[in-house]
């Protein structure tokens, strides 16, 4: 009997007779409120446990050898498809020119709608050899240039002319692989014979390079990146210019609760917008400069411990349950002073 009483002696929860137990209905409310409370508590931590955090950890580059993918969706409202190229270099001393690897070009008309699909396979390239074959046949290229053109380019012109009267443009997007070193690609007519592109514009400041950058990455996107040229808007009047965007690109890996690795890259940018004068010799453009930081950024995501959630769940709806009880009580009192007054008022 001893050891079963010292054992009562040490209930933390006492508990009184029924009949000595007193409901009443501020309790009950009190008691319906607290209940509201920490179901609503609950349920928020149940939201904090099941969602996940990110970490981030810096170390050097490893990589080598591997292709830099950019994705690219760029709208040109003022220039048809015709005259536009994308051309990119970079360090190793690549260069590559009207690029057609998984680009397409879609027309636009004066509304932005899609009037016509298409490869990125200008004349461009056409003209470079057909005017290297001429060069063969011809001593006098020179004067073949300055004279005339064959058919297709004065059909190209006259194809030309008659979509920038109607006011087509053109949206370019697709994917670009290059060497991952530092480098640009650009947009611009420089794929265009000169004298070709004099006929079209008369003279470079003529040509509105106004542009839309819809998606510009260099990578898969993953959750919560942000990609600083997305929805870029840059439309010139009654001028021109050469845009330049330089981007420093930071290799990033980003880890799954579920362990899978996705590789990709972020980056910031700043912008230089050159207008075009009198005597310049150049023709406008879009450029994008771009260079690789020697730092990967891996993000994890992360989820907190069971233990944590069951440490911070007692905690709330422990202090809940304790934070009604007084407020019963306290109200339980506050009932009692206001009635008991009243009663002996009217006893007498």
């Amino acid at each position: 009997m001893g050891v079963r009483q010292a054992l009562k002696s040490l209930d933390a929860f006492p508990r009184a007779e029924e009949h000595l137990l007193q409901k009443t209905r501020s309790g009950a409310l009190v008691s319906i409120v607290g209940l509201v409370i920490m179901a609503m508590l609950f349920m928020h931590e149940l939201r904090y446990y099941l969602t996940t955090y990110t970490v981030h950890q810096m170390s050097v580059d490893l990589k080598r050898g591997e292709t830099l993918p950019i994705h690219i969706n760029v709208t040109f409202p003022s220039l048809p498809c015709d005259v536009l190229s994308v051309d990119a270099i970079d360090m190793s001393g690549k260069h590559e020119v009207d690029l057609d690897t998984n680009i397409w070009k879609l027309r636009l008309n004066s509304h932005g709608q899609i009037i016509g699909t298409e490869y990125l396979s200008d004349l461009v390239e056409k003209e470079h050899a057909s005017h290297k074959h001429d060069h063969h046949e011809h001593p006098d290229h020179e004067s073949h240039l300055g004279g005339g053109f064959d058919e297709a380019a004065e059909e190209m012109i006259k194809r030309v002319r008659k979509a920038l009267a109607n006011g087509e443009g053109c949206r370019v997007y697709g994917v670009l692989d290059v060497q991952r070193v530092a480098g640009n690609f650009h947009i611009s007519v420089h794929g265009l014979n000169i004298f070709v592109a004099q006929m079209i514009f008369e003279g470079s400041k003529h040509v509105n390079v106004s542009h839309i950058i819809h998606d510009l990455s260099f990578g898969p996107k993953y959750p919560g990146i942000h990609n600083p040229l997305d929805g870029t808007e840059r439309i010139l009047h009654d001028t021109s210019g050469v845009f330049k965007y330089y981007i420093k690109i930071v290799p990033t890996e980003y880890r799954y609760i579920w362990k899978e690795v996705l590789p990709t890259n972020q980056f910031s940018v700043t912008e230089y917008f050159s207008p075009m004068k009198d005597f310049d010799r150049s023709w406008p453009a879009v450029y994008f400069l771009y260079d690789l930081s020697p730092i990967t950024v891996t993000i994890k995501e992360e989820r907190r411990s069971f233990l944590h959630f069951i440490t911070r769940l007692c905690a709330v709806l422990g202090g809940t349950f304790a934070l009604t009880g007084m407020l019963d009580r306290w109200m339980y009192r506050l009932l009692e002073a206001v009635t008991k007054p009243n009663a002996r008022s009217v006893l007498r």
